[in-house]
């Protein structure tokens, strides 16, 4: 089986990115940036309901709109559309103002409907049905482990909480959009994409299309957390709107629409019972919850779950659980994966808990985490982490810090599975010693192309920066989609394999016994004319799955203003062995100020009057911003002999929780409902802290 080189010169160091450099003089070419000749607009026109038949659509006048090349139907009708921003039709034309004037005289007969769009709403069996046949809250999916009511009869400690979080909708900073030409010789798609793959199968699949028929491309991205996987419907439509005007045509998304239709985060609203012998240890565990998956809750309604379902107990080994959750659809837009799906909202409610009975017990929070968890790396983690935060030093009951700006700390961890797959690489090597490699793998800003610099050099004995490194398109060699941190697992070891297998036939060639470093030129002048092209694949040992953390998180949090500063965050993180030390990193980076979103600022308001999402922009849909940053402390665990493991998902995951818990050390009161608002920390300190609905009744 093989093996990474126990020495190694340049895997774990800190490496420059190699396409940092195109990406800061603006060189860097984007999906949104390729301008085919000929090129048109395109424009999508949504509906205007929540809820609705829709009868007719007339795009006569909307041809008629001078500049306009096309207008094309999203699908049949007589249709149903479930939630506002849902697709019609669209158009394609010469100008922004072209398209803008024909959605505005496409004519739609609509039959408006009921609707509801807030879950406490939606799950009364009197409220509007968003699926006809079935009601909105499904039947609930109930697991149970151990004698739950016999084991908390016999706890020392119990206690109980509700915690609930919120929909989170996909921002990133390049909306969805593809840039679609489709002629008689085939398909060709500049995708915003984390998977060039999908696009490829999608698009083939919804347009009846040969495979061989579709190439797809990526060169650069700007962001996807979990909802960029497919063409999406503006793919489809971008497609078929070329297809008509016989020119390409561009959709790529307004802001609106992307708060829309492109995926969300899906909420939760959990009730919480824990109990404890007298030692601390966890006994007994029970728990409700149920979420929205918006209209994507309603076809899944019947199995329980629609994809809200949450780990639980997180983390913590508790030996008698009983868990029962539940979906409810609402008029909203469906949602898709997000960075660690299910893990935020399954380790706020868990981490919150936990420690509330801490705080009743008046045992050490981290004492009660490192008596339960039972993973070993994580405990270890925890412990160094306390060491290096300060825990022993800065931790006091809660609410005791003095005067309005009070200080409080919290801790929280994570898991996170990820893992390799079957990735294939190319390698070609040419007489004047250039050597590019290609993969079917993309960047979505991570720095997937300076990993395999990186590996390459390695290998090679060669420095990053003599590797070409070309990926982001479906002509070369297959990769994955980059989701569920498993990118750098699959692309690397196939990286190893090629470059491997590129040296030895290289050496075969050649005569050279060792062409590596100074003695790769003089290898690569005997190839002659004809260059070197050699292929690999995903190899079995040189990855693994299963990637922890914890954090600690220091905040100030002013009790008249209800305003919370967070201060400090030291992040412990396992990752195998780390390729760019500089990278994991900033990936470590990223996923903490996502968590630090969620913790304060992220939440889709929703009108229940008209179905509308009131805060579809960035000047409404607040963010983290530069000023809100704390200082952020990384220690990374290297554990070369687990190999390669992503951990793009791990690090947002626990600091949500670890910022939550920190709130309530140093108020004395817990904020139960993210996101963690001055509102919210006032109403908290009022003894008012409520959670946005109440809880589920129990099921008979």
């Amino acid at each position: 089986m093989p093996s990474w080189p126990e020495k190694r010169k340049i895997i774990g160091t800190h490496v420059q990115r190699i396409d940092g450099p195109v990406k800061v003089s603006g060189a860097a070419k984007y999906g949104s940036d390729v301008q085919p000749e000929g090129w048109l607009y395109g424009m999508i026109l949504r509906s205007k309901w929540p809820n609705a038949r829709i009868e007719k659509i007339n795009l006569e006048k909307a041809l008629k709109v001078p500049g306009i090349k096309a207008a094309v139907l999203q699908r049949d009708l007589p249709r149903t559309v479930r939630y506002y921003g849902e697709e019609l039709a669209a158009v394609a034309g010469t100008s922004k103002q072209a398209c803008l004037d024909a959605l505005r005289a496409i004519e739609v007969e609509a039959k408006p409907l009921p609707f509801v769009v807030k879950e406490e709403e939606a799950k009364d069996p009197s409220a509007a049905r968003v699926w006809e046949e079935v009601v909105n809250l499904s039947k609930p999916g109930i697991r149970e482990k151990g004698e739950v009511d016999k084991a908390f009869s016999e706890c020392e400690f119990i206690v109980e909480g509700t915690f609930s979080t919120p929909v989170q909708i996909h921002h990133p900073l390049e909306t969805h959009g593809n840039t679609v030409s489709w002629t008689d010789s085939g398909l060709t798609a500049w995708a915003s994409t984390q998977g060039v793959g999908t696009v490829k199968d999608g698009l083939a699949d919804n347009l009846k299309l040969e495979k061989s028929a579709v190439h797809v491309i990526c060169d650069y991205m700007g962001g996807g957390f979990g909802a960029k996987f497919g063409p999406g419907v503006e793919g489809a439509l971008a497609a078929k709107l070329s297809k008509e005007a016989k020119a390409p045509v561009k959709i790529f998304l307004t802001r609106l629409d992307q708060a829309l239709a492109v995926g969300n985060r899906p909420s939760s609203f959990q009730k919480i019972k824990l109990g404890a012998s007298k030692d601390g240890t966890l006994q007994a565990f029970d728990f409700e919850n149920y979420g929205t998956a918006g209209i994507g809750a309603g076809a899944a309604s019947a199995g329980g779950g629609g994809g809200v379902d949450l780990q639980m107990p997180y983390i913590y080994k508790v030996a008698n659980t009983r868990t029962k959750q539940s979906s409810v659809a609402v008029n909203a837009g469906s949602a898709r994966a997000f960075r660690a799906p299910g893990h935020p909202s399954a380790s706020y409610g868990m981490e919150s808990i936990m420690d509330e009975l801490a705080v009743k017990m008046g045992m050490d929070p981290l004492e009660l985490r490192l008596k339960n968890d039972p993973s070993e790396v994580r405990r270890k983690e925890f412990q160094l982490g306390a060491e290096r935060f300060g825990w022993k030093q800065k931790y006091k009951k809660p609410g005791s810090s003095p005067g309005p700006i009070k200080t409080g700390i919290g801790c929280a961890g994570a898991t996170w599975g990820g893992g390799g797959r079957g990735t294939q690489a190319q390698a070609e090597i040419h007489s004047d010693g250039s050597i590019e490699i290609r993969c079917g793998t993309q960047d979505l800003g991570t720095g997937s192309r300076t990993l395999i610099a990186i590996v390459t050099a390695e290998m090679l004995g060669l420095k990053p920066e003599q590797i070409t490194v070309k990926i982001g398109d479906t002509n070369f060699p297959p990769s994955g989609g980059s989701g569920g941190s498993t990118t750098t697992a699959s692309v690397c070891p196939a990286i190893y394999d090629v470059a491997t297998k590129a040296l030895k036939e290289l050496q075969d060639k050649s005569g050279v016994a060792d062409a590596r470093g100074e003695n790769w030129m003089g290898a690569c002048k005997k190839l002659g004319v004809e260059p070197l092209v050699v292929s690999g694949r995903w190899q079995e040992g040189l990855s693994s799955n299963g990637a922890g953390g914890v954090q600690f998180a220091e905040v100030d949090v002013d009790v008249e203003t209800g305003f919370v500063k967070v201060k400090k965050i030291v992040c412990v993180q396992d990752g195998g062995m780390f390729v760019n030390a500089l990278t994991a990193e900033s990936q470590v980076n990223g996923g903490i100020l996502m968590g630090i979103g969620y913790a304060l600022y992220e939440e889709r308001i929703m009108d229940r009057q008209t179905g509308v999402v009131l805060n579809p922009n960035f000047e409404t849909y607040k963010l983290l911003a530069l000023a809100d940053a704390p200082e952020i402390d990384i220690v990374l665990l290297d554990m070369p002999e687990r190999g390669v493991i992503g951990i793009g998902e791990p690090v947002t995951i626990p600091t949500a929780s670890a910022v939550g818990n920190a709130v309530a050390n140093a108020i004395g009161a817990r904020v139960g409902t993210l996101p963690i608002t001055p509102a919210r920390v006032l109403s908290a300190l009022s003894g008012k802290n409520v959670p946005p609905s109440a809880p589920l009744k129990p099921t008979a």
